[in-house]
């Protein structure tokens, strides 16, 4: 499905869907003004689609306790293709990367991290950076204070 086969109550669903996944179908059905098997089915040909990847719980870390949140820029020796592949795949995988973005010019990658303290930070930098010989340069800028989260993807017409 591509983005021109979505019309304005795809967009509003989806809207809604990444405000709070956890609505019924009969309360999406409502809210939009459809019968709750049409906005059934339009749900499930979405996720069919491709349009929604996974649906998950966001935590408060607030109630978890400490944590040790850091934003990390990455430059790499070598930065052909097969290089930062292999970065890619082998810190995106580790459960302390929750963000994982390739970008440029400047840093090679730009990493959000999230670890219990500064130990577990630098068992983090020993198994992600410091034991791969292509790794030239990390700079950790460690967080203060979350002034916002919002996994949301802003969508045309949804406001």
């Amino acid at each position: 499905m591509k983005s021109e086969d979505l019309d304005d109550t795809d967009l509003r669903l989806l809207d809604a869907l990444q405000r709070d996944a956890s609505q019924s179908n009969q309360a999406l059905a409502e809210r939009f003004s459809i019968s709750p098997p049409t906005c059934l089915r339009r749900v499930r040909r979405l996720r069919a689609g491709g349009w929604i990847d996974s649906e998950v719980a966001i935590l408060d870390p607030a109630r978890i306790g400490p944590l040790l949140t850091a934003v990390i820029e990455v430059s790499l020796d070598r930065q052909d293709a097969g290089s930062l592949d292999a970065f890619e795949q082998r810190v995106a995988p580790d459960d302390a990367v929750q963000q994982c973005y390739r970008v440029s010019p400047g840093p090679d990658f730009v990493l959000i991290v999230t670890v219990r303290d500064m130990p577990g930070y630098q068992a983090l930098a020993q198994r992600l950076f410091t034991s791969d010989a292509n790794v030239r340069n990390v700079k950790a800028f460690f967080s203060v204070k979350r002034a916002k989260f919002a996994p949301r993807v802003p969508l045309p017409g949804a406001a």
